[in-house]
């Protein structure tokens, strides 16, 4: 019997968006198109009476929201932009002069928002979840309609009161909702971890199987645009930190030191920097599974295609293995930052590189071994913690993409070195225990710049 089986689509996963955070970022600018949306369903005579949009903005939100750019993606939904065809330099010059407002539409007329009416507000506020934010139209002080969104990570959105998938409603020819069952199915119907994917996929989406496969071609297109941007790039990244991009530096190095065994691993730092840089930037990215950890695997698929020459096919099921990984961590723990900590985001990215380094790596993909990778993968984010100095998704996020990647090379390294077999723990496992783990952890550590190094702003 299968509980409340997984039914998210790779597409949801791995969507694309700007930089620097999908919850943030991309998850705001949703809820705020949402709301927008909802305005013109509104009777004529609410709609008249209006006269403002209020927006208050709780928990991490709150505390790190201006660094994220919370603000910024908030006004570009109301004015009905969507995260994937934002102009990434566009979406930077909203907000610049105070004195500017934005035009929302509420029936035949249009409310100016004022910056001034996005709230950061410092008072607990009791919720589900820490990333809430409420929009409200108000006439005077009067409130006429709002709506409360939850931001849970990875661009994903819940609006409170909305009907939550009654499970079993959305049918997929192979239910799992934990790896073991996601291992009987295939044992089950002797399919391969590949059919399996793609068969759901299908299934849920309405997308042929050629389609799917143009889709994931465009998703490592995106991906490896930012990489290559990236690595282009120079210059400061924006906000008070003043960081230096390192990415072009890095590159540059490697290509003159082709003959050492070090240039491997530059090359793979280069990579994952360049694209985390660009997300920094607010660049146009790809949640993997989230924007602040959007450069572990871009760096390993960039690395893949230009080093180990894999084929479209190849990599492919590489991605389908990563957001297998990905969907058991959102459905049994967390992708959020705020909610789980680092491990949360770059901890799944790295599990999710991995899985994609293994299963590249065989004809037909070990279930075995995809298994041992994500779990050491993850085994070895847990506890990390989430404490971005100035709430920049900077220092210590850009330098951690590259630290995840390599470990998730390692992780691949030790389960495909013959013993995945004896792995102790199994990845339902450690998942739990990374659930846990992030539900002990204080919440200065979990994306509010209120502990760790978020401390050492001064010194930046």
């Amino acid at each position: 019997m299968i509980n409340a089986p997984i039914t998210t689509s790779v597409f949801d996963l791995f969507k694309v968006g700007p930089g620097p955070s999908s919850s943030h970022t991309i998850g705001p600018m949703k809820a705020a198109f949402d709301f927008r949306e909802r305005l013109a369903t509104l009777s004529t005579d609410l709609q008249e009476q209006a006269d403002s949009v209020h927006v208050m903005l709780y928990g991490s939100l709150s505390a790190t929201g201006k660094g994220h750019g919370t603000d910024r993606a908030i006004v570009a939904g109301l004015l009905g932009w969507q995260p994937e065809t934002t102009d990434p330099d566009a979406l930077l010059r909203l907000l610049r002069d105070p004195s500017v407002h934005y035009p929302v539409p509420v029936g035949s007329k249009r409310i100016e928002l004022e910056p001034q009416q996005i709230h950061f507000e410092r008072k607990r506020y009791e919720s589900p979840y820490a990333n809430t934010m409420v929009i409200q139209l108000r006439a005077g002080d009067q409130v006429l309609t709002e709506e409360e969104y939850y931001s849970v990570g990875g661009g994903f959105i819940i609006r409170k009161g909305e009907p939550e998938v009654i499970p079993g409603s959305l049918v997929v020819p192979y239910p799992y909702g934990t790896m073991n069952e996601l291992k009987a199915q295939l044992t089950e119907h002797a399919i391969s971890l590949d059919e399996l994917l793609m068969a759901n996929e299908t299934a849920l989406t309405g997308r042929s199987r050629a389609e799917v496969n143009q889709r994931l071609d465009q998703i490592l297109d995106f991906m490896h645009k930012a990489v290559r941007r990236g690595l282009r790039h120079k210059g400061v990244l924006p906000g008070s930190i003043k960081l230096t991009r390192k990415a072009p530096i890095l590159f540059q190095q490697a290509k003159g030191m082709s003959q050492s065994s070090d240039s491997f691993l530059i090359f793979l730092n280069a990579y994952c920097l360049a694209a985390s840089e660009e997300n920094a930037a607010g660049g146009i990215v790809v949640t993997a599974p989230t924007s602040g950890a959007s450069g572990v695997i871009p760096g390993l698929t960039y690395l893949a295609k230009h080093h180990f020459h894999y084929d479209k096919a190849t990599l492919r099921a590489g991605m389908l293995a990563a957001a297998a990984v990905g969907f058991l961590v959102k459905h049994n723990a967390s992708i959020s930052g705020a909610e789980m900590g680092c491990m949360g985001e770059i901890g799944t990215a790295s599990a999710m590189g991995a899985a994609f380094l293994t299963r590249c790596a065989q004809s037909v993909g070990s279930i075995g071994a995809i298994e041992a990778a994500a779990e050491i993968g993850i085994e070895h984010h847990l506890g990390m913690t989430c404490d971005p100095i100035g709430g920049y998704v900077q220092i210590p996020c850009i330098e951690r993409n590259a630290m995840g990647a390599v470990k998730a090379y390692n992780a691949y390294l030790l389960a495909t070195s013959g013993a995945a077999s004896f792995q102790k723990i199994s990845l339902d496992a450690v998942i739990k225990v990374m659930k846990a783990t992030g539900r002990d952890m204080s919440t200065k550590y979990k994306e509010t710049s209120e502990a760790g190094l978020a401390l050492s702003a001064t010194e930046c």
